[in-house]
């Protein structure tokens, strides 16, 4: 008899156990395993990601060094080539954009003297050997800085019967000028203009 009063108290703690876990299931409910993981302590709150923005650096016009003196020399070579060349096919236009307002007129009155003499000019830009920065200095807003360049050049220079009256097409010369360029800081142009040609 004892036995099966010992079956009898195991079955009824097991339907006891039972009952428990589905109430408990009922009010509590199942987690899928897809249910959405929330964590109260993040859900109200903002975060602030931090951007990468590079704030701009003021450029210290007093001096020009390294990586400004670099390229300031780069686009010196550039200007110095596209302005000599375009001298010497007359393109008016293309000066005019890179030469201040009394360079362009003297450059432009070159060019209107040569053509009614019917003087030809053949030139060809072989390369820049050398280029310094002489001087740098800032006048107020402006800025101006002599470069000094030693280049290559083939130059002649006919008459209207074509005789050569200056140059040889053969003879590859070497040329050295001082041009000073300027520049207003308050104007949003980047550009650098040709001011002055000194005399060595």
């Amino acid at each position: 008899m004892s036995n099966s009063f010992g079956y009898i108290d195991i079955i009824l703690l097991g339907m006891i156990a039972g009952f428990i876990i589905l109430r408990l299931r009922s009010i509590l409910g199942r987690k899928t395993g897809h249910d959405s993981k929330v964590y109260p302590s993040f859900a109200e709150k903002k975060f602030n990601i931090p951007t990468n923005e590079v704030k701009p650096v003021k450029q210290n016009h007093e001096i020009l060094e390294g990586k400004d003196k670099k390229e300031f020399l780069k686009g010196a070579e550039i200007a110095y080539e596209t302005i000599l060349t375009a001298f010497a096919k007359g393109e008016v236009k293309k000066l005019k954009s890179l030469l201040t307002s009394t360079m362009n007129e003297n450059f432009s009155g070159a060019i209107d003297a040569r053509n009614k003499e019917n003087i030809k000019s053949e030139f060809t830009f072989i390369g820049i050997k050398e280029s310094s920065v002489e001087k740098y200095e800032k006048v107020k807003d402006d800025l101006f800085a002599s470069v000094k360049f030693v280049a290559e050049v083939i130059s002649v220079k006919k008459d209207k019967d074509n005789n050569i009256i200056e140059g040889s097409p053969d003879k590859i010369k070497f040329v050295t000028d001082i041009w000073k360029f300027t520049k207003n800081i308050k104007n949003n142009s980047p550009n650098w203009y040709l001011a002055e040609i000194i005399s060595q």
